[in-house]
């Protein structure tokens, strides 16, 4: 028992063999703060010693000279966090051990280190803090002697301050005071913890206790996707929006702070820009790797070309501008700049001072082509994110356009929107229909016209809500396709055998030549419309030739558009389907693909959609309310309405129909229906005040021509 207690005593003295050595070391806790800001404090203590042939020696600033201001706040009083958004080798995680040596070294406090996961944080312990240790000399002899006082996640420092490293969880962000505390990787952090918040928001609960004198840092490369394309910004500095369902991402931190991005001044004309990977350039011909080595930047204001060995020099005189700020070329700022407690930062890869542009360029031809291979788009987004700092637009995505895009190109050939007519340049018409069976049920009808090289132009839009039933008051009733039979009669005079005044002057009008309409939706629509098929056939005047039932399918497999006749022996027997009704199926991918890929075209005779000036925003609206998601299915962006979008999908598809088969057509040797308008057989003449029909000269047509064009 003696010899336990001799042995416990000598475990537990201290290891001061003075009181001078006592006094000493408590000085380090009594001293006052040194008044060096982070930077200062990692010029004059940090020291580097690489191992591997690098650099060594004191650190540098200027070897990131962006990353100073950044730096600077971490010690001010008028700003409680900072959020710094970049590219990696950008030197933005390095400015934590520096903040690591000032604390210790010039102002005391207990700090924190939140890595994404575990073992993430395991690794910066054993990686980077032991390296800064054994590199820093005055960093070393302030660790607290004795084993205990340093483990992997924990290290005491005889100032008395508690450096912890940790990772995102409910435990570790509750309850515990820390005024320091710094996010890194926040990207890669789960969106919210244990369904307590977003890691930053914890963290800055942490912090609250210490007021101005806490500061919080979340630092990331951007790694969410860009989540709605057709967002425009509101300030000239705003991220893109990159959250989801209110869990932030580090460029919605940004957009909380005061929004600052890092600007050159161009070494030919001196103007200021802020540099982004969209402004390099390099040829189109030769090996890759000759490609990213001739890569240069143009300058957005004399086009002069910019060399990657003027980067250093340039990222030295570059300035840091808060959203509101202009920058100007003397190097001035005005505006008044963006207020916030928090000072946020955003830097572009192509200033990253560790990464080359060959580097960034390599990566991103060789991202290009795997896609072009793949189809994957991994590789792409890594070199985005990581590489350039930038979020990264999905492919699908990317091809969504804005509506004003569309509105910008509308024509004026004539008529409005209650009273349209035929421009010059359509050979035959077609109209589709959607059937709306809502609380507010309509049949929806788009009439398109169609010309030399499948050009499409938007002839009218509109909604049929009333139907021929008679109500007690003598009106007609509102209309409702799936209940009841009779209200698909509508179709037959407001869209099948309508016609359209040609805009010449001439008082001619073209008709319809077949009519699309969709066969699903809410119970009683199908049945109804196969029935209403079935009317059509037994009326003996070939009007069932001139209307097709529709329905889109996503299956993969399925081709552009095939004509099916459902069976009540599959699962169609609620349809009232008996296999007698030709219905044409649409991959409504592949249809929806091509629309977005045709409204992007501009070239007269190549598919180009033409829109009249007098349409409404409404229609661009809905023709841009779908783009495609990560599964590669189109879908609707929010409760945007999309049935311009559905509509012309279907008019697409049913050129495919074997009655149509626009595509085979010899322009120079068209059919009857789509002749020029004096020759074509879908053309009613014009008639006098009484009545008479004023016939223009035209060719003579064989009456099996003329069946042709009505069939």
């Amino acid at each position: 028992m003696a010899d336990n207690l001799t042995n416990r005593k000598k475990k537990t003295k201290a290891s001061f063999r003075s009181l001078e050595e006592i006094v000493a070391s408590a000085s380090d806790i009594l001293r006052p703060p040194e008044r060096l800001t982070v930077p200062e404090s990692a010029e004059r203590y940090r020291e580097l010693r690489n191992e591997g042939g690098g650099y060594v020696g004191p650190y540098k600033n200027d070897n990131a000279p962006y990353m100073v201001e950044p730096g600077e706040i971490l010690t001010s009083y008028e700003y409680q966090a900072m959020i710094f958004v970049g590219p990696a080798q950008s030197g933005k995680t390095e400015t934590f051990p520096s903040w690591i040596v000032h604390s210790a070294l010039c102002d005391p406090a207990d700090m924190m280190l939140i890595s994404p996961t575990h073992d993430a944080s395991r690794d910066f312990s054993k990686r980077r803090l032991v390296k800064l240790h054994m590199d820093t000399k005055a960093l070393k002899k302030q660790l607290l002697p004795g084993k205990q006082s340093a483990n992997v996640f924990d290290v005491r420092y005889k100032s008395g301050m508690l450096l912890t490293l940790s990772h995102p969880s409910v435990a570790e962000l509750r309850g515990k005071p820390i005024p320091r505390l710094w996010l890194t990787d926040f990207d890669a952090m789960p969106a919210s913890v244990d369904g307590e918040g977003n890691p930053f928001d914890l963290a800055r609960m942490r912090a609250r206790t210490f007021k101005r004198f806490g500061m919080v840092v979340a630092e990331s490369s951007p790694g969410r996707d860009v989540r709605n394309v057709k967002w425009v910004r509101t300030t000239s500095h705003e991220a893109p929006p990159t959250d989801s369902d209110s869990k932030a991402s580090i460029l919605s931190l940004y957009n909380r702070g005061d929004r600052r991005r890092f600007f050159w001044f161009c070494p030919h004309c001196s103007e200021p820009f802020e540099p982004t990977f969209d402004m390099l350039t390099w040829p189109e011909e030769g090996d890759d790797v000759f490609r990213a080595e001739s890569a240069t930047m143009v300058c957005p204001h004399c086009h002069d070309h910019i060399d990657h060995h003027q980067k250093h020099a340039l990222n030295i005189k570059g300035r840091w501008v808060r959203d509101g700020q202009k920058l100007r070329a003397d190097g001035t700022l005005t505006g008044l700049p963006m207020r916030s407690d928090i000072a946020s930062f955003w830097l572009q890869g192509v200033c990253a001072s560790f990464a080359t542009w060959k580097d960034l360029v390599m990566k991103y031809i060789k991202a290009e082509e795997e896609y072009d291979k793949t189809g994957s788009e991994e590789a792409l987004r890594a070199t985005v994110n990581a590489d350039q700092g930038q979020p990264y637009i999905p492919k699908a995505a990317a091809t969504a356009r804005l509506p004003e895009d569309l509105k910008n190109r509308a024509e004026d050939w004539g008529g409005t929107a209650t009273d349209p007519c035929v421009p010059d340049g359509v050979r035959f018409l077609m109209a589709t229909v959607d059937v709306q069976a809502g609380l507010k049920p309509a049949f929806v009808v788009h009439v398109y016209g169609v010309g030399v090289g499948n050009d499409i132009w938007h002839i009218h839009m509109f909604k049929i809500r009333k139907s021929k039933r008679i109500g007690d008051d003598g009106n007609p009733l509102n209309i409702d396709p799936a209940a009841y039979a009779e209200d698909w009669d509508v179709l037959i005079d407001d869209v099948m055998t309508r016609t359209y005044p040609l805009n010449d002057g001439s008082g001619r009008r073209m008709q319809v030549k077949l009519t699309g309409c969709d066969s699903g939706g809410k119970e009683g629509v199908t049945f109804n419309a196969y029935n209403f098929w079935r009317k059509l056939k037994n009326m003996k005047d070939g009007l069932q030739n001139r209307f097709q039932l529709l329905k889109g399918t996503p299956t993969p497999a399925w081709p552009h558009y095939k004509i099916s006749f459902p069976d009540s022996t599959r699962k169609d027997r609620k349809a009232g389907a008996r296999g007698d009704v030709p219905v044409g199926m649409m991959n409504s991918n592949l249809m929806k693909d091509q629309v977005s890929s045709l409204l992007g075209r501009t070239d007269i005779g190549g598919g180009m959609i033409h829109f009249p000036a007098w349409s409404e925003d409404w229609l661009y609206m809905q023709l841009t309310a779908e783009i495609r998601n990560d599964k590669g299915q189109w879908e609707k962006v929010g409760s945007k309405r999309n049935e311009a979008f559905d509509l012309l999908y279907y008019c697409l598809a049913m050129l495919r129909d074997p009655r149509i088969n626009a595509h085979r057509i010899d322009w120079e040797k068209p059919p009857s229906w789509a002749e020029v308008w004096d020759e074509n057989d879908l053309i009613l003449e014009a008639e006098d005040d009484a009545g008479l029909v004023i016939r223009a000269p035209k060719k003579r047509r064989s009456f099996s021509d003329i069946g042709k064009g009505l069939g």
